[in-house]
């Protein structure tokens, strides 16, 4: 699976103009299943963002996790992290996982990081989205499984 995982203040994410999700401060996910991804690499991706540690402590350092600082996670589908552009200039998507697959290992994620005691809100899986966010820092983070 693959993550771009980013610090924020304020996110939110609409479906034809009506907000469907939003965290305060926290982190903005947006994740992409991978042909071959099972629920143990969903499960595994989110624990380990869970327990990051790129929030600042009381000495201005990276050393808090989401979860030490009790902040939340908006989580939203985006199957566009699979692209390859090592050819032409038109990027490909097959390395995607397909739809279904791709819906239940984005729920499992997002169910898994809930579980873990992160409030989580969501995207619309498909859906075309206008997302809104507020960077801190910025902290701007790839993560592949």
């Amino acid at each position: 699976m693959r993550a771009l995982v980013q610090r924020v203040t304020a996110a939110s994410v609409a479906v034809e103009g009506r907000e469907i999700g939003a965290t305060g401060p926290g982190l903005m996910i947006l994740i992409c299943a991978m042909q071959g991804d099972g629920p143990d690499k969903a499960r595994a991706l989110a624990e380990k963002i869970a327990k990051l540690r790129i929030f600042r402590d009381e000495s201005g350092k990276t050393n808090r996790s989401l979860l030490d600082v009790g902040g939340g996670a908006l989580v939203v589908s985006q199957f566009t992290l699979a692209a390859d552009t090592s050819r032409g200039n038109r990027p490909g998507f097959s390395a995607a996982a397909p739809p279904e697959e791709g819906r239940a290992l984005y729920e499992l994620f997002a169910d898994h990081l809930a579980e873990q005691g992160v409030p989580v809100g969501r995207g619309e899986f498909g859906a075309e989205m206008a997302v809104s966010l507020v960077n801190d820092g910025p902290m701007t983070i790839w993560i592949e499984t």
